[in-house]
C-alpha cells in the first residue's frame, strides 16, 4: 500500500506530487481542501515512503497511474475521484482521466506536454541530488538563509520560496535524495499520449513563474478540447507555498460541479 495523508469529510479529492518529492509538497494547501473535501494525499510509488513499484513493471506514468487505481480501490473507492496533481503528478492525473479512474483533473504544471523531456530540467534535478547528497550540512544552512532558500528553489519549486520554512525546504531537498525510485521513473518519462479519449473536466495551471517547464513543455495539441487552461500570476512550478489560497481556489473550482 502507498502511504498516504488522509483529512476532512466529503468528497474524495486525491492530491498527486511531482518526481523526487513526495505527499508532503501538498502540506500549505491539506488544511484549506480538508474544510471542504475528504482530502488523500498519496506518496507515489517509489517516493516518500511507498515501496516501489514490483520489479516487473517499469515506472511509466501510464504504471503509476494504474498502481494508483488499485490504491483507490484498496482504500473502498470504486467509483472515478477528483484528482489535482503537480508537475509528474499532473501527468499521472491526466493518465488517470485517461483510464477512467478520474471524475475531474486539476494539473498544475503537468510535465509530459513536450515532444521530449527538455534537457534543462534532467540537470537542474540531478544537481540538485548531487549537492545535496554530498554536501548535505551545507545545503541545510544555505535553505536557512531566506534570500539563498529564493534563489535556490526559484527554479525547481518556485520564486516565493523564502517564504518557505527552512526545514521544509531542506525537508523537500532529502526527498529528493532519498527517492529510490526517482532515476529509473525520470528515464521512463516520455510523453503525454491520448488526451482526447478524457471525456471529464479538466484543468491546467501553468504559472508566470514556472521556469523549469517553459513554453515547449506546454504543448496543447494532446489536452482534450473541454480543457480549461490558466496562467496564474507569479507562480512557479510547485506553487503551494507561494500562493496557497489560489492553488485551493483553482483545486476547488476544476473539481466541484
Amino acid at each position: 500500500m502507498w502511504h498516504f495523508t488522509e483529512q476532512g469529510l466529503g468528497r474524495p479529492l486525491v492530491l498527486l506530487h511531482g518526481i523526487g518529492m513526495s505527499g508532503a509538497a501538498w502540506r500549505p494547501v491539506l488544511a484549506r481542501l480538508a474544510e471542504q473535501r475528504r482530502v488523500i494525499a498519496f506518496d507515489v510509488a517509489g517516493f516518500g515512503r511507498s515501496p516501489l513499484l514490483p520489479p516487473q513493471v517499469p515506472p511509466t506514468t501510464v504504471n503509476l497511474a494504474r498502481a494508483l487505481g488499485e490504491q483507490l480501490r484498496g482504500l473502498g473507492l470504486a467509483e472515478p475521484v477528483d484528482i489535482a496533481g503537480n508537475s509528474m503528478g499532473g501527468w499521472m492525473a491526466l493518465e488517470a482521466a485517461r483510464l477512467g479512474l478520474a471524475r475531474s483533473v486539476v494539473a498544475i504544471s503537468p510535465a509530459g506536454l513536450w515532444v521530449k523531456p527538455p534537457a534543462h530540467v534532467r540537470h537542474v534535478f540531478f544537481n540538485l541530488r548531487r549537492g545535496t547528497r554530498l554536501a548535505p550540512g551545507l545545503v541545510k544552512l544555505m535553505l536557512q538563509v531566506p534570500a539563498l532558500r529564493e534563489v535556490l528553489m526559484a527554479v525547481p519549486m518556485t520564486t516565493g520560496s523564502h517564504r518557505m520554512p527552512a526545514e521544509e525546504a531542506f525537508a523537500a531537498a532529502q526527498d529528493f535524495v532519498r527517492a529510490p525510485g526517482f532515476e529509473e521513473t525520470f528515464a521512463h518519462a516520455d510523453s503525454f499520449r491520448g488526451g482526447h479519449e478524457i471525456a471529464v473536466p479538466v484543468t491546467v495551471a501553468f504559472g508566470t513563474h514556472d521556469w523549469l517547464l517553459t513554453k515547449s513543455a506546454r504543448r496543447r495539441q494532446e489536452l482534450p478540447p473541454q480543457t480549461r487552461w490558466l496562467e496564474p500570476q507569479g507562480w512557479g512550478h510547485v506553487p503551494m507555498w507561494k500562493d496557497p489560497e489560489g492553488v485551493v481556489r483553482v483545486i476547488l473550482e476544476g473539481t466541484t460541479g
